[in-house]
Formats: C-alpha cells, sequence, structure tokens
C-alpha cells in the first residue's frame, strides 16, 4: 500500500478536537481492501496534492479519516458493512477550521475571525461598519476547496478488492471585483487597499453540499492599478448567505498620503443575488471620487487625520 496514509477514527489534529476516538486498531478479520479512485469529471481542472476521506457508520456516527498524497486515490482497509462518504482535499488548508465532524449530517467548514484588514494593518474592531452588518463577523476568506458526499458504500468480505468511485467538486464561489474610474487614485497611501463584504455565508456544509445561512462579513483586498485609475480584487467566497433579504454592501478604506482615512460602501446586493453563475459573481463599480491630498497640489483636506471621513457620492450602478 503506497501513495497514502490511513488515520483512523479521526487523528489528533488541531483542526479536530473534543472527538471521541476510536481504538487505532482494527482485527484484520473485521476489515475488507478496498481501492478508492477520486474521479475528477465534475472538477476537471482540480489540482489537489492530497485528499481526506472520511467514512461514517450507517447511522452516520463514528468517522473514519485516511489521508492519500495524491490526487488519484489509493488502497486503504475498511471495516464491512455500510458506510457513507465525505471527501475534500487535505492541501492548502491551512485557513481551515472544522465543525461537526463527528455526525456526517453536520461537517461545515469555515475560516478565522479578521481582527485586522490585511492590507493596512487596520484593527476591524475599529473601523466603520456597513449598514446593516455591525452584527455580523468578520471574517477571512477561504482557500480552494474540492469535496463531495457519497451514500451508503456497502463494504463486504471479500477476497480480492472492491473499488469506490467518488465524485469530488469545486465548493467555493469565484468573486472579481472592479472599481472603475476611481479619481485621485495616486493619493492613495499603499499599492493595495482593504475591503469587506457583507451578507456572505460564514461556513459550507461538506455534509449538506451548500452554504450554510450565518452572515458574516468577508474581509478582502484591492489592488490599485493608477495607469487604469481602477481598483481589483479576486478572490474565493463560500457564496451568498442565503438569508432572506440579506444585504450586499462592499465597503472600501482607504488612507491617502497625508494620513486621511476615508471610507464609503457601494450597494451591490442586485450584482450578487442577480449574477448569472452564483459560483462566477463580477461586481462592477464605475466612479469613486477620492480627495486630493494637499501633498499633490490639489484642494486643501481639512479632515481629521485620526478620524474615518465618509465620501459621499450619489453613484448609479
Amino acid at each position: 500500500m503506497t501513495g497514502y496514509t490511513a488515520i483512523v477514527a479521526l487523528a489528533s489534529l488541531g483542526i479536530l478536537t473534543s472527538c471521541r476516538h476510536k481504538d487505532l486498531y482494527m482485527e484484520e478479520s473485521m476489515t475488507s481492501k478496498l481501492t478508492v479512485v477520486f474521479d475528477w469529471r465534475n472538477a476537471p481542472d482540480a489540482n489537489p496534492s492530497s485528499m481526506a476521506l472520511y467514512l461514517y457508520e450507517k447511522d452516520g456516527h463514528s468517522p473514519m479519516r485516511y489521508i492519500f498524497n495524491n490526487r488519484e486515490g489509493g488502497e486503504i482497509k475498511a471495516p464491512f458493512g455500510t458506510r457513507h462518504a465525505l471527501y475534500m482535499n487535505a492541501d492548502n488548508t491551512d485557513w481551515i477550521h472544522i465543525r461537526g465532524h463527528e455526525n456526517v449530517e453536520t461537517m461545515e467548514l469555515f475560516t478565522s475571525d479578521a481582527e485586522a484588514l490585511e492590507s493596512q494593518g487596520l484593527n476591524t474592531a475599529a473601523i466603520p461598519r456597513a449598514r446593516e452588518a455591525e452584527s455580523e463577523r468578520m471574517v477571512k476568506t477561504p482557500g480552494m476547496i474540492w469535496g463531495s458526499r457519497t451514500n451508503d458504500i456497502q463494504i463486504i468480505p471479500h477476497d480480492g478488492e472492491q473499488k469506490i468511485t467518488l465524485y469530488p467538486k469545486e465548493a467555493v464561489c469565484h468573486y472579481i471585483v472592479d472599481i472603475y474610474d476611481v479619481e485621485n487614485i495616486d493619493g492613495v497611501k499603499s499599492a493595495s487597499v482593504d475591503a469587506t463584504l457583507s451578507g456572505m455565508a460564514e461556513a459550507y456544509s461538506l455534509s449538506q453540499e451548500s452554504s450554510t445561512d450565518t452572515p458574516v462579513t468577508m474581509t478582502l483586498n484591492l489592488t490599485a492599478i493608477p495607469s487604469e485609475s481602477c481598483l481589483h480584487s479576486e478572490f474565493l467566497t463560500f457564496g451568498d448567505c442565503c438569508t432572506t433579504s440579506r444585504s450586499h454592501l462592499l465597503t472600501v478604506y482607504m488612507i491617502l498620503t497625508d494620513g486621511s482615512k476615508w471610507w464609503h460602501s457601494f450597494d451591490v446586493t442586485d450584482q450578487v443575488d442577480d449574477a448569472p453563475d452564483p459560483t462566477h459573481v463580477h461586481i462592477i463599480i464605475k466612479g469613486l471620487p477620492l480627495p486630493e491630498p494637499p501633498s499633490t497640489g490639489g484642494s486643501d483636506v481639512s479632515a481629521d487625520v485620526n478620524e474615518w471621513q465618509p465620501i459621499n457620492i450619489d453613484l448609479k450602478m
């Protein structure tokens, strides 16, 4: 058996805590050799370097975890009986937190709280919040996930090999943000600025193969492109929160070269809700008039540099 490491009964990883572990030993007479094959027809461009497989008993409890050090699969030994499977890539997952893994119906993946915005080091507790999103957790965006669920796998006593085929799919959404016609973009202090997007799904349920209903505000970075007077970002999310009538506001935070702080929220609810493909959303905004700081020879900026000043504009999407 090469190319994989089998870890039975949820090895004590940092992301998996407070669970009841089964014995690491399984009697040979109670197990069968099983060839696991990951078929990538639903995500042909996927390129994970390793995969994780969780096998649950028929009642949905007592999970066992196996790691394959490739994307194709490999051989394992599993106990007889009816099993349910959850599976996902096991590489590039430092960002992941997992909860509810004890039951096949409750396993969810989520991200850490964002205590500071990445580009400018701003404390998230001290920045203005989008309306109706003041109580939302502010969290980091996820990385890539490929995974899925397969029920009622029959593992039977067998002298030879049994084979099961599993079908991972992409489980996150791709978002692009472009803000065009940014006036005085040269007055931005750094090459990238911070932003947040409210009303997004907090987690992805690997069990239900869908995003969850709890709304959060996700943080992101926007790269300044002075030659095009544009701010641009590409990032991943768990998708739109399913909560009824939840608004989505993109809030941009900018520190200018004179140290003054400016912010503005754009209502992008329609662009998120009405996207032709909800897994690939492109948010486009036209027009963001930044003040021209005194250091560039422009008009006087009288704002207190220690306070956040709103950019008041009548924006038509």
